[in-house]
């Protein structure tokens, strides 16, 4: 895995950070982001100790940022990995879909579908023969959870978005993959008023994405921890 690079977006905390640390300490080369400077570089320092990296603050629902990243990843390298990561939950509680502002389904689905899409646009001469693309999904892609109708719908049009890439791009293996429950910022934004101090972290979910980057499974949607407890089973 040394000398590899890999790009993940929204890496500055919880799964990405996760992720973007097990792979640093393989040997990967970093190319991370975030929309808090201050906590990208806060990441950027920590993983310096496993690997180069760099950073690029910014949101994804911003074309003027995404047009970095080619110019970026070319003094790097060819991108072996590229992790869709970043995301947003919306509201904060969340309401039903009849009271949601419009204007913040529009982001959601922004964030979560188009952002990722956009950018593999924007990089996909820089991806190598053989990548693999990582979608983060979600449970409540396939779930009809009441008050998630914002945050559901986008990760079921991304999993769709994902088989459609898929069968576009034989070349590359490309992964929806649902986390499953992490104890993480965005999981308490989703319910605001809960103790959710019994979700697993995010560092659990990591080793059924590292056997999906350095396995030879066929592109599809997987559930991250059900990979690791069939490795764990032979």
């Amino acid at each position: 895995m040394k000398n590899k690079t890999a790009l993940i977006t929204g890496a500055s905390r919880g799964l990405g950070f996760e992720l973007a640390k097990s792979l640093a300490k393989k040997g990967w080369h970093l190319m991370i982001n975030g929309r808090n400077p201050h906590t990208l570089l806060k990441a950027k320092k920590e993983l310096e100790q496993f690997t180069n990296v760099d950073a690029i603050s910014g949101d994804v629902i911003d074309e003027i940022h995404l047009i970095q990243f080619p110019e970026r990843i070319e003094k790097m390298g060819h991108l072996d990995l590229i992790i869709n990561n970043a995301s947003t939950i919306g509201m904060s509680p969340q309401p039903h879909l009849l009271d949601y502002p419009i204007e913040v389904i529009h982001s959601i689905f922004h964030t979560n579908v188009i952002a990722p899409l956009s950018l593999l646009q924007k990089i996909k001469h820089q991806i190598k023969k053989e990548a693999t693309i990582i979608n983060i999904s979600s449970d409540a892609s396939i779930h009809a959870y009441e008050g998630w109708g914002g945050y559901s719908a986008s990760k079921a049009a991304l999993d769709h978005m994902t088989r459609i890439l898929a069968k576009e791009n034989p070349q590359w293996k490309i992964y929806a993959v649902d986390p499953g429950d992490m104890r993480t910022q965005m999981h308490q934004e989703a319910f605001p008023n809960e103790d959710i101090s019994d979700r697993p972290l995010p560092e659990t979910s990591v080793p059924g994405f590292i056997q999906l980057i350095e396995g030879n499974y066929e592109s599809g949607r997987y559930e991250a921890r059900k990979i690791e407890e069939i490795i764990s089973s032979h």
